[in-house]
């Protein structure tokens, strides 16, 4: 279970890049230890130089992108490789929603699976989205609304974006992929009965000893 997501405010940093891939999201230098700080390893070769110092131009090292937690993204976000560790510094960091015109169709399912809301945009509202970040630079605070699939900018104008149902219910509940599974435990109960009245050769174990022969009628 994790925590859910109906209605979240915060600040939206754009990355109008196309095509940025997991590597560029999160480095592979970043991964090598399991206790890696990936918040901070969250574009990581772009945020910092090789001596550790942050590059002033990038957005996320900016007031107030320090704490964004809407990302409006290129075209093609999270291509490459299925790196699902892209997905965990986006959250780490405090990102919730990405918003992109289209994703890699990986990084798009590990979004959702982690908790991450990867919506979906139209060229018109992508570009009203990112004027309305100009717009109010100092405080781009954005409202989304995840039931009703609309994010309102700063000067209280909705946008549609597009979610799966499926998905979006999920986020709403706060469920992950074990919860699932778990709301059909009683079909799976009903299922498991059945089989092993029918088929019970099948689930069993070899401490069981070994099957009696069956009688056959002359």
């Amino acid at each position: 279970m994790r925590t859910p997501l109906t209605l979240l405010s915060g600040v939206m940093a754009v990355l109008p890049d196309h095509n940025v891939n997991t590597d560029s999201i999160i480095p592979s230098a970043w991964l090598r230890s399991a206790t890696a700080d990936l918040a901070r390893g969250l574009f990581g070769a772009r945020r910092f130089d090789e001596s550790g110092r942050e590059r002033p131009d990038f957005v996320l090292n900016q007031r107030p992108f320090r704490d964004a937690k809407f990302l409006l993204a290129g075209e093609n976000f999270g291509c490459g490789s299925s790196r699902e560790a892209a997905v965990w510094a986006l959250a780490r960091f405090g990102i919730r929603c990405v918003f992109a015109p289209a994703f890699a169709d990986i990084f798009y399912e590990n979004a959702f699976r982690n908790g991450v809301l990867a919506g979906l945009v139209d060229e018109t509202t992508w570009l009203a989205l990112a004027a309305a970040v100009e717009r109010h630079r100092d405080a781009p605070l954005f409202h989304v609304d995840l039931p009703a699939a609309t994010i309102t900018d700063p000067d209280g104008i909705r946008h549609g974006f597009t979610v799966p149902a499926g998905r979006a219910e999920a986020l709403i509940r706060g469920d992950d992929e074990i919860d699932l599974t778990l709301r059909h435990i009683d079909e799976i109960k009903r299922f498991l009965d059945t089989a092993t009245a029918e088929r019970g050769w099948l689930y069993r174990s070899p401490l069981d000893g070994p099957l009696e022969p069956q009688r056959t009628t002359p």
